[in-house]
């Protein structure tokens, strides 16, 4: 079971209801499993998706995982390919076993940090060199861009105030990947150059509203379609050029060849709709009228907030609606902790009336802090009174995560080694 305190939750039929519902968006998305129905090896023939590849013919395989998945993807690679792996690395979040064949980095998130350049460094050092013959397998997962930190300039740390700023302004995913892949050497499709002529197959697991493969983890194999120009923009429309030093910010382009992608195949193998699909087939086998309202839901956590309560109050009873996507924070108090679930939780708490319940949710198992998310209903809001809690304050200090310590009525996960973007379930009891 991925939710560690259910137990502790599951203090009502109406909260086991919402709490299994949960359980079975996470368990769809499991990256064990995923790669388990994905990569296969039967003598000499590997599957990978809807690639087969007579290994006989292969010369050197180089295997690299990057993001919240790729700890448990290191792991499951070992165990299929063993010693045909000739090269490769690891770099997740997560803290993970010592690898035989791979090297094993964990870097930092949402900010980069040297480790990250180590590990990105690590990954274009392993590519070098690669010959027609060869093939790499990626596994490209969410988390990723922020662990191939690779400045044009090693010593360069532009990219922090640059990210702090826009996760600040609210700025959107998609607009701060394309800031990602002008500030790097390791996405915007680098790593495809990187690893040119070799045969490339890359397996990705979205985060991303829309499963756009070049924004997932900043695209290091997916050819670029944004230019320098595309990210100065953004950079202006977010007041953002003020903070950097460098002349353009240390933009730079990225690789827009065809050659480097000719050989190159990225395959979408998980997201966000899995979960809701998982999750739509257990409320509906609990009694509920399960629907999915979105997969591609963005907008401010504190307004989603409150159109989740609305939407479900205008339900029939034994409703669930489901969502999917990632909303924003607008950061009022930088000294706040708490992420956006947490922050749509906290939105909804104010509104959520009785036999109503929400539940907002980390796939990754970790809403900027050790929280996945939080259950709003009635019985949290009065778990609020009781302690003499004033949650308007929290909420308008940008501080839910010290809110739900307070109170309690948080899910507790640990990381989960999936990452499919923020998942929200609404029931009328």
């Amino acid at each position: 079971m991925k939710i560690q305190n259910f137990d502790e939750l599951a203090t009502t039929d109406a909260r086991r209801a919402l709490l299994n519902i949960a359980e079975a968006g996470y368990e769809s998305i499991d990256t064990k499993e995923v790669l388990q129905k994905t990569m296969r090896l039967e003598g000499e023939r590997l599957s990978l998706a809807d690639q087969v590849i007579d290994l006989s013919l292969v010369g050197r395989i180089v295997f690299v995982a990057v993001g919240k998945c790729a700890a448990v993807a290191g792991i499951f690679a070992e165990g299929l390919l063993g010693d045909r792996i000739a090269d490769g690395v690891v770099v997740d979040v997560a803290v993970c076993p010592p690898l035989a064949h791979l090297k094993i980095f964990c870097g930092t998130h949402p900010l980069p940090s040297t480790e990250n350049l180590r590990a990105a460094e690590a990954i274009v050092a392993a590519l070098g060199g690669l010959t027609e013959k060869d093939l790499v397998i990626f596994i490209i997962s969410g988390g990723g861009s922020t662990l191939l930190f690779f400045p044009e300039d090693p010593a360069s740390r532009e990219e922090i105030p640059i990210m702090t700023a826009l996760i600040n302004a609210g700025a959107t995913i998609q607009e701060i990947n394309i800031i990602r892949k002008h500030l790097s050497r390791a996405r915007g499709g680098n790593l495809a150059k990187a690893a040119y002529p070799a045969r490339v197959v890359s397996l990705i697991f979205s985060d991303v509203v829309g499963d756009e493969l070049s924004s997932i983890a900043s695209g290091p194999t997916v050819k670029d379609m944004t230019t320098i120009e595309d990210a100065a923009a953004v950079l202006v429309k977010y007041n953002v050029l003020q903070t950097c030093n460098l002349e353009k910010c240390g933009l730079i382009e990225t690789p827009k060849e065809d050659n480097y992608f000719a050989k190159v195949s990225n395959i979408l193998v998980v997201s966000n709709r899995h979960a809701l699909e998982a999750m739509q087939t257990t409320a509906a086998r609990l009694g509920f009228a399960a629907e999915i309202r979105g997969s591609e839901l963005t907008g401010d956590a504190d307004d989603v907030g409150k159109m989740i309560v609305d939407a479900i109050r205008a339900a029939s009873p034994h409703t669930a609606l489901l969502w999917a996507g990632e909303t924003t924070v607008t950061v009022r108090n930088p000294a706040g902790r708490g992420g956006r679930n947490l922050e749509l939780c906290a939105s909804a708490l104010r509104f959520v009336d009785d036999g109503e319940e929400v539940l907002s949710f980390a796939s990754d198992g970790r809403d900027h802090g050790a929280f996945a998310g939080a259950i709003c209903d009635t019985i949290t809001r009065k778990a609020a009174i009781d302690a003499r809690v004033d949650t308007e304050s929290f909420r308008a200090a940008n501080d839910t995560y010290a809110l739900f310590e307070k109170i309690g009525n948080y899910v507790m996960t640990g990381d989960t080694g999936s990452n499919v973007s923020d998942l929200i379930i609404a029931l009328k009891y």
